[in-house]
């Protein structure tokens, strides 16, 4: 069975290093790793396979940033040619990022049976380009690999057939705990002179928090009064840094001298951070699922979320982009320690890539 894997953005190394892994292992499956290069920081890209195992890519597209027309086309003019020369069985996308669904659709349009993993996630917002990614690349998949029981509910509302649809639990999760050890040898602590639960870790990068003026302005209103607690440690995506001095809050910022703004870090460092947090404040949609598998709370930063389970069963909560929403959740968290209690949810055990492989080679394993 010949299998092309797609990666293309950083969300998507997390998830392919365990299916290239449990792939190898399979005398079955042989499978071509294809990285389209949707993500423009090629340096952190290399770190992010180098820590995580994953092999050297068969093929680089080199396709880097883009509006989302242009990446998607570019991807697609790029990925066609390599679907056509390996004549797959099955072409195998992971996530809702804008390389997911411009190789499933190169897939099915040349006859290529399509896999999508991490399949069913819906926020039920349509101005999010990675729902409309996901809604399209399930349409049009022939497995659908889910990580949760909302995934099965969605999936099964839209119509498609439950022999498509398996629950295998969470590649993310995988790779979390497969690196959890080699993570906590990270110095990145000393590096940044912090003490276990003595800060918080703070993430943002949606364009509804950081493309919107006002909306941003609220959120730093509400990290001006965190910061008087405890330091707060902001790996800062590009495009956030970028708007923070157009926006003019670059002088707010530097006058709080618990806002810490930091480069983005490797897989391993921010592993430990977060872990060793007292709260992670976000707007990601996979940190919401790694602080709920680390037991630390998490304040989603969102009016919804395609992860509903991190807030059913996790330690994630949903607040409004609203100062006195985002302190009133803080102080509730606060007032207890920042003690949570949450439960793991079904097959977050490390062994989704395993169930996968298994199906896909007949011997399907659930254990």
């Amino acid at each position: 069975m010949k299998i092309i894997c797609v990666c293309g953005a950083r969300p998507n190394f997390m998830k392919i290093a365990p299916i290239m892994r449990e792939f190898d292992k399979c005398s079955e499956i042989e499978s071509l790793l294809v990285h389209t290069g949707q993500h423009y920081d090629e340096k952190m890209s290399d770190l992010f396979f180098n820590e995580l195992g994953i092999p050297e890519p068969d093929i680089n597209l080199g396709v880097g940033s883009g509006s989302h027309a242009v990446q998607t086309a570019e991807v697609m003019k790029r990925f066609e040619p390599v679907v056509q020369d390996f004549k797959p069985d099955y072409v195998l996308v992971v996530g809702d990022v804008n390389s997911t669904i411009a190789c499933g659709l190169v897939a099915v349009k040349l006859g290529v049976k399509l896999i999508h993993v991490e399949a069913g996630l819906r926020s039920g917002d349509r101005s999010m380009p990675e729902e409309i990614n996901r809604v399209l690349t399930d349409s049009i998949s022939d497995l659908l690999f889910v990580t949760e029981q909302s995934g099965i509910d969605n999936l099964k509302k839209e119509g498609i057939p439950a022999e498509k649809v398996h629950f295998v639990g969470n590649v993310m999760i995988d790779t979390l705990l497969a690196n959890r050890e080699k993570a906590e040898q990270s110095a990145v602590l000393n590096d940044l002179g912090v003490q276990p639960k003595g800060y918080g870790v703070i993430t943002l990068h949606r364009p509804s928090n950081v493309d919107n003026r006002d909306d941003f302005r609220k959120i730093i209103e509400a990290f001006r009064e965190i910061e008087k607690d405890m330091p707060l440690i902001f790996p800062i995506h590009p495009r956030t840094r970028k708007n923070i001095k157009e926006m003019g809050f670059a002088d707010v910022i530097s006058e709080c001298g618990n806002i810490r703004l930091i480069d983005p870090v490797g897989y391993l460092d921010f592993m430990k951070l977060i872990s060793n947090a007292a709260i992670v404040i976000t707007d990601s949609g996979g940190i919401q699922e790694e602080t709920t598998i680390l037991q630390v709370p998490c304040m989603t930063l969102r009016e919804n979320t395609e992860r509903p389970v991190t807030v059913a069963e996790g330690t994630n909560r949903l607040v409004h982009i609203d100062t006195s929403d985002i302190l009133e959740n803080y102080n509730q968290l606060k007032a207890d320690n920042f003690n949570v209690s949450g439960k793991i949810p079904k097959y977050w055990d490390g062994k989704a890539a395993e169930r996968i492989a298994g199906i896909l080679s007949g011997a399907p394993v659930y254990v």
